[in-house]
């Protein structure tokens, strides 16, 4: 004996069920005289039930009426009144209201002597046989053949009654009314089939009890498919309905992998804890040994916060125990998302995206079906605490915890916590009123503050001891301090800034003899308060010149063009803090031969580093273009002209240290941006030397012009495009623009372009979250267009600093979808890297829309992610745990 628990949406009442019906007595149907006798009568008719009492004070206490509501009914055609037989006949379009019961049918019979109701269709020569039953009692509508109702007990009786419970379609051959709780159901069939009289599956029960927003109870059901039945059943049912979320069992899925065998995976127990939380509690069990367990919360408080919160765990065991390739590795994840309703507290906030665990996890997890999710390379976290104080100059303190692990080397960086507090800009010089002119008035300061504890640590050691040994804090004030103004068509602004900066551990450092005579350098920590202080100081101007052309001819293509340049220079230094310098020498001191003076700042290592030594000033000089057109339309109706951007953007910087001795030249950076198509720009990058180089590859303070060489010399250069192809392109409309989101997260396999597919979240019902879509039938007859689309994504850098004179990276990435039909689709990934001569992630996958079903098959096919994962399911969220799955996970790398 089975009893199967199913939280669905609430089926509300009942009366329904398709079924073979029931004869209409001979006695009810319309007679030749009833039709002679037709009369027009008003659209509403008050039907007096008792007759009138004159008396107005009786001292016999007036029995309850057998009626406690006045029934009120209209008919299009005619009303006949029996006074014979004691009944009432009303005759097309026919409608009876009693309380919050409503009949309509094309022919109603009242019997004032049992209190019976019947209602069924009629048939009109044009149309045949229509205007049957429809029941409806509150929000509950039935549409049966015909119906018996008893206005007194309010009892019903339907068949092959027809009506919409939640996301249920329920037919049954025979209802039963027995009160406004209680419903019987003879040969009932229900599904979630959108076309519920030729549905493509449905539940057959025999018997049903249904209790309205409480349970469903069935005998004997089972499945059909395409009206074939199917040996899945169960003796019994309970369906618990509810308006309410309830606590109920979560069926596990079943399969068996390459390296744990047979499983249950993702069974377990539902918890509706209250309104605003909940709690899934999933295990998985491998016949190995391996298992796993998932404690899942999503809770919310309206209007002031919500969030989820999810921790995994499993224990992978590899081969049996007493082999010599047994491994066992236990691995988990914690992820935490909280965000506050910025409604509940303006000048207060708290949030929280944590993702850490193991840095293997998502690529070795025996339950991760998004293979996409395996080429995230950083888990990062952060959870932090703002509090703003309103006022003049304004506070803002903020106070977080962040995390970031990189999952190849297993480096993980901590801040436990981070302080930033600072105060809003004020201009002790500006007016009182009006605008600020002039370098004086615009003069502007602010304080911030800042402290950190920083751990850098291993996955190994991660949540250990070990975890602090390395870890540094300090504090660092700064006060920036900026004016701006213009001269004629120059914008200047100055800026300069100072730090003080505090530490709580420096390093002292001292060279000491070995035994082979070799000096080595020993670092000691001294604990205790230290101090130090530097300042830097800076200056900009900048101007915007403006190139424009206009064609003298008015028929020519190109009407006008604008040049756009922006020249900037700019000064910074920074002085020489060498106050914090100690020198650092061998025992025999520095006139000793082959002695190399050394100096070191006790500061060095600790958390914002030691100040600067060597004194700086530099000139930094930059230049941007831009080119913009406007072009005539191809279409001769328009005459507003088109912009068109030829070059987005072209931008040259370099730089010139003032205090160097000898390489004074930065080389030179070129950046550009520039358009082939609507949808495909080049991006591209390079770095030119003035410099030469020795033959050793280093470079001389000789500029290599001097050399016998160019003026610069390429030592790096870097190309990338991307753009999307769709069957959009080429239709011939006049709005044809394939719209393409640029900005992705990284999330989609570690890209920005999308081209390993959306990263699906990790979670039990992955495989289940299918987009709905609604499907014409008919249009999925026949198609004469196929959509499809295609990705491409194409980056090379060329590297030459040393003479390398090598590509070291090129790669080409393609992905695209094509729909066969309004049902099929069909997509996959793949690439090549050019450098490294191999395939890069690929994957494939089919999906087809079966109406009430979905199916879908993920495959990769190649590389050490080689896995696959076929699904099939029912879409309806009330019946989303009959499915089945088949998976092939990777093999695990131990």
């Amino acid at each position: 004996m089975f009893i199967l628990f199913l939280t669905v949406a609430p089926l509300v009442t009942a009366q329904e069920t398709p079924s073979k019906g029931t004869p209409i007595p001979a006695e009810n149907q319309p007679t030749t005289q009833e039709q002679e006798e037709v009369k027009e009568i008003p659209q509403k008719v008050e039907i007096p039930l008792t007759a009138v009492d004159t008396t107005k004070n009786d001292s016999i206490k007036k029995p309850k009426s057998f009626l406690e509501y006045r029934i009120e009914s209209t008919a299009k055609d005619y009303k006949r009144i029996d006074r014979k037989n004691n009944t009432i006949t009303l005759y097309n379009e026919a409608k009876i209201v009693y309380g919050d019961i409503t009949i309509e049918a094309g022919k109603i019979v009242i019997n004032n002597n049992t209190g019976d109701v019947f209602a069924y269709g009629i048939t009109l020569d044009s149309l045949g046989y229509t205007q049957k039953p429809v029941f409806s009692q509150g929000t509950n509508v039935v549409k049966p053949d015909s119906i018996i109702f008893n206005k007194d007990s309010q009892k019903a009786l339907t068949y092959n009654s027809e009506t919409t419970q939640g996301e249920f379609n329920v037919l049954a051959e025979t209802t039963k009314k027995v009160n406004d709780s209680v419903f019987y159901m003879e040969n009932a069939r229900f599904t979630t089939s959108k076309d519920p009289k030729n549905p493509e599956y449905y539940f057959y029960a025999r018997k049903i009890k249904f209790v309205p927003k409480k349970k469903i109870v069935t005998g004997l059901v089972n499945m059909y498919i395409a009206d074939v039945p199917t040996p899945l059943g169960l003796p019994f049912a309970f369906f618990p309905m509810t308006n309410e979320r309830k606590s109920g069992v979560i069926l596990p899925s079943f399969g068996n992998n390459n390296n744990q065998g047979y499983f249950l995976q993702n069974g377990g127990y539902y918890f509706a804890v209250n309104d605003y939380l909940d709690l899934t509690l999933l295990g998985d069990y491998f016949t190995n040994g391996s298992y796993g367990a998932r404690v899942e919360s999503n809770y919310k408080v309206r209007y002031k916060y919500n969030g989820s919160f999810r921790f995994l765990y499993e224990n992978q065991l590899q081969s049996e125990r007493g082999f010599s390739d047994f491994a066992q590795t236990s691995r988990y994840n914690i992820n935490w998302q909280h965000s506050q309703d910025p409604k509940s507290n303006p000048n207060s906030r708290f949030s929280a995206s944590v993702n850490l665990g193991s840095s293997q996890f998502f690529r070795q997890s025996f339950n991760q079906v998004n293979q996409s999710a395996t080429l995230v390379n950083n888990l990062s976290s952060s959870i932090s605490y703002s509090k703003t104080f309103p006022g003049e100059p304004q506070v803002n303190i903020n106070a977080s915890a962040t995390h970031n692990q990189n999952t190849n080397t297993n480096v993980v960086n901590l801040t436990l916590p981070t302080l930033q507090a600072s105060v809003s800009r004020v201009f002790p010089f500006a007016p009182k009123e009006g605008t600020k002119k002039g370098a004086l008035q615009n003069i502007n300061l602010q304080y911030n503050l800042r402290g950190e504890n920083r751990i850098t640590t291993t996955d190994e050691d991660f949540l250990s001891d070990n975890m602090f040994d390395n870890a540094i804090m300090g504090l660092q004030h700064s006060i920036p301090v900026a004016t701006n103004f213009k001269v004629g068509y120059f914008s200047v602004s100055a800026n300069a800034n100072f730090e003080e900066n505090w530490v709580f551990e420096t390093f002292r450092q001292t060279l000491e003899e070995n035994d082979n005579g070799v000096f080595n350098t020993v670092r000691d920590t001294i604990s205790g308060f230290a101090a130090y202080r530097t300042y830097s100081y800076g200056a900009s101007i900048g101007t915007t010149i403006y190139g424009s052309w206009k064609s003298k001819n008015p028929k020519s293509k190109v009407q006008a063009v604008r040049h756009i340049i922006r020249p900037n220079i700019s000064y910074s230094a920074n002085p020489s803090f060498d106050q914090y310098y100690d020198r650092l020498v061998t025992e025999q001191g520095l006139d000793a031969p082959g002695t190399e003076e050394q100096f070191y700042s006790r500061f060095e290592g600790t958390l914002f580093g030691a100040p600067g030594r060597v004194f700086s000033s530099s000139i930094n000089l930059g230049v941007q273009n831009n080119i913009e057109a406007k072009v005539r339309e191809r279409d001769s109706t328009k005459t507003e002209l088109k912009k068109v951007q030829i070059l987005k953007t072209l931008s040259f910087n370099t730089a010139y240290n003032l205090a160097g001795d000898s390489l004074n030249w930065s080389p030179l950076q070129v950046r550009g941006v520039i358009p082939i198509t609507k949808n495909i720009d080049l991006n591209l990058d390079a770095n030119f030397d003035p410099y030469a180089l020795d033959n050793n590859n280093n470079r001389i303070n000789t500029f290599n012009i001097n050399n016998g060489g160019s003026l610069f010399r390429l030592t790096r250069a870097g190309f990338r495009t991307s753009f999307r192809l769709s069957s959009k392109d080429f239709e011939k409309t006049e709005d044809k623009e394939d719209k393409q989101s640029q900005e992705r997260t990284l999330e989609n396999g570690g890209r920005d372009d999308g081209l390993f597919g959306e990263s699906v979240d990790y979670s039990r019902d992955q495989g289940q979250k299918v987009e709905k879509t609604d499907v014409d039938i008919k249009k999925d007859r026949y198609r004469f267009k196929i959509p499809w689309n295609l990705n491409f994504a194409y980056t090379m850098t060329y590297i030459n600093a040393q003479r390398q004179n090598m590509i070291n990276q090129q790669s080409l990435m393609v992905s695209g979808d094509v729909e066969l039909s309004p049902r099929w689709s069909i997509g996959g990934n793949t690439g090549y890297d050019f450098a490294n001569k191999g395939i890069s992630f690929s994957t494939i996958r089919f999906q087809r829309d079966l109406e009430s079903f979905t199916m879908s098959f993920n495959w990769t096919p190649i590389g050490p992610q080689n896995s696959w994962f076929f699904f099939i399911g029912i879409k309806a969220s009330a019946l989303s745990d009959i499915k089945w799955d088949q998976r092939r996970q990777p093999d695990p790398t131990f």
